[in-house]
């Protein structure tokens, strides 16, 4: 498995985009309200990033329409901003990948719209969580399997699905590359992670079951195959010398709803 090692002047400029997009979600935050649509989101994003000198990435990327993802409900992934007021009891992901400098910082969060469910919060909160417990397996010498292992134990308790079609990959001046980061555990993965590995770990929980279905009208939305509730958090990491860096946090320490 061909998989780029880093140098720590590209930790640099990881720190740079991954700081961008960290910004673009906290400058998001003050317009999720109700009655906005996604369509105004994106847009805002996009000025927001080409003006800090950027460019978003998934726009044209493979022919995606749009400069950010937000997949709102029962949306897993992917989903296009249009013109759809959002409603009070929403829930969404805004996903935002910027290209600085050559350099992708890639990162996603969940934003609550008016006053969610409680079984949206307590979904919401546990894929948080599940995110942060398989960022502490993250270090030189530890298997790239016990994330996907870190997830699986923190959400089995809540009686949720882990979806399997999509993964956190690899990332660097490519937006998606080697090694694709499972959210579930797999005992033949055996990579072990070294310092200067760069790559996402992103997992998506649904309410109920784990099967999932691509849109045949768009070609992107993947939505939960039953409709339930999916939510989504995601963070560009690098592997340090003694554990990990994560490029994409918050420079206001916005990581969970509600953000203010």
């Amino acid at each position: 498995m061909n998989i780029t090692i880093h140098s720590q002047k590209d930790f640099d400029f990881m720190r740079k985009a991954g700081r961008l997009a960290a910004e673009t979600l906290d400058f998001t935050v003050p317009y999720v309200k109700v009655g906005i649509t996604t369509n105004e989101l994106n847009d805002l994003c996009h000025d927001f990033i080409t003006k800090a000198g950027a460019i978003p990435a998934p726009l044209n990327y493979k022919g995606y329409p749009k400069s950010i993802c937000t997949s709102k409900n029962a949306v897993v992934c992917h989903g296009i901003p249009d013109d759809r007021p959002l409603k009070s009891g929403d829930i969404l992901n805004i996903d935002v990948t910027v290209i600085l400098d050559g350099w992708h910082g890639d990162t996603s969060r969940m934003f609550w719209v008016g006053k969610p469910s409680i079984k949206a919060r307590r979904l919401c909160n546990a894929t948080y969580g599940a995110l942060m417990e398989a960022i502490k397996q993250v270090k030189p010498g530890n298997k790239l399997n016990r994330i996907g292992l870190a997830i699986e134990k923190y959400i089995e308790d809540f009686g949720y699905s882990i979806v399997r079609n999509y993964c956190g990959h690899g990332i660097g001046k490519a937006f998606h590359t080697l090694p694709n980061v499972l959210h579930f555990y797999d005992k033949d993965e055996n990579l072990i992670l070294k310092e200067g590995m760069f790559f996402t770990i992103e997992p998506m929980i649904n309410a109920g079951g784990h099967e999932t279905l691509l849109s045949k009208v768009d070609g992107w939305t993947v939505t939960t195959c039953d409709l339930s509730l999916s939510a989504q958090f995601e963070h560009t990491l690098g592997v340090t010398k003694d554990g990990v860096e994560i490029f994409t946090l918050s420079p206001k320490n916005w990581h969970f709803p509600p953000y203010n």
